[in-house]
């Protein structure tokens, strides 16, 4: 086989306690790649539960099972995947998430003659925790420039999810590999400077499917972290392109706003709530209020658990029953 043109590629699970979980599904889409030339890193981040015998029960010989001693952080486990791989190309498939057949194949059938681009990237469908799709997202910004691509995220014309994003192994590892201040934009961080540093692949055909769950927030120190996440991503686009910082800054600034303020809305107590939208307003220099959806919906709550909101939905109800007149 022509190592150039059907390069190895790494597909790495990092994963803890999901054997009764999503783990068999991620592994059997990993096992069903219509390309060939795979391997499947599973690095099993200290679980308690039986992943061990969930993978080992895998006969394949592409399959390499690493378990952590303790559990050394999500992040650094992911990092412990990128040390692990072999292959030329990397996915960090999340053990919940899931993706096409024809995924790998798709991506590097893109390549022809590019086959040191930093990135690649299909489009992106969105699942609930039954895998329902609630939406897809096509990859719209194709090739375009590294200002149309980073632009196309603050549009809303790609979306930047792991599971549908394929990197170059060593130029990951050149950059440090997954890092951000607070590891939770650690995988943007990594895209948007590996398509600006050595080029990307856009796919517009949806390959991936990321899983939505459902847990809130509890503390609105969160929040702050992904704030200050956020501003320090945009700061490293701007840097990437200097000469287009003003454009960048004025769509992204709304944009990441945005995006903490519907973080901020999962936050749970409705007291909280409003703290973390406040702290949103503060993080972003005061310039971007939340919408009506978002500050609104403490009070609504609040009001729900009232004898005066349970009286006047009582009163709705019976308008609505009531026969029209004439």
């Amino acid at each position: 086989m022509d190592h150039n043109t059907f390069p190895l590629v790494t597909i790495a699970i990092p994963t803890y306690n999901r054997a009764n979980g999503y783990l068999r599904n991620a592994i059997e889409c990993a096992l069903k790649q219509t390309y060939q030339n795979i391997e499947v890193v599973v690095s099993d981040n200290c679980s308690s539960d039986n992943t061990g015998e969930i993978v080992k029960g895998y006969a394949d010989p592409r399959i390499r099972y690493f378990r952590q001693e303790a559990n050394i952080g999500a992040n650094n486990n992911f990092n412990y995947c990128l040390d692990k791989a072999h292959g030329s190309y990397f996915l960090l498939f999340h053990d919940d998430d899931l993706i096409d057949s024809d995924f790998v194949e798709t991506c590097i059938k893109s390549l022809v003659n590019r086959a040191d681009v930093g990135i690649i990237q299909t489009g992106t469908r969105v699942i609930d925790v039954g895998g329902n799709v609630l939406r897809e997202i096509p990859n719209r910004v194709g090739d375009a420039s590294i200002e149309d691509f980073f632009r196309g995220w603050f549009a809303g014309r790609t979306a930047l999810y792991l599971c549908s994003t394929l990197f170059n192994t060593g130029r990951l590892r050149e950059i440090g590999g997954f890092r951000s201040k607070h590891n939770l934009f650690q995988d943007v961080f990594a895209e948007v400077q590996l398509a600006a540093l050595y080029g990307r692949v856009g796919i517009r055909d949806v390959k991936a499917s990321f899983r939505k769950h459902t847990g809130e927030m509890t503390f609105a120190a969160k929040v702050l972290d992904w704030c200050e996440d956020s501003i320090c991503l945009l700061d490293v686009m701007c840097a990437l392109l200097p000469e287009k910082e003003k454009t960048l800054r004025s769509e992204g600034l709304p944009f990441f706003a945005k995006l903490n303020y519907n973080r901020a809305k999962a936050v749970k107590n409705p007291l909280r709530r409003i703290a973390a939208y406040i702290m949103v307003f503060k993080q972003f220099r005061y310039r971007y209020l939340p919408s009506k959806k978002h500050y609104l919906s403490p009070f609504v709550e609040m009001l729900s658990e009232t004898f005066l909101y349970s009286w006047l939905r009582s009163v709705k109800r019976k308008i609505k029953r009531a026969p029209a007149n004439g």
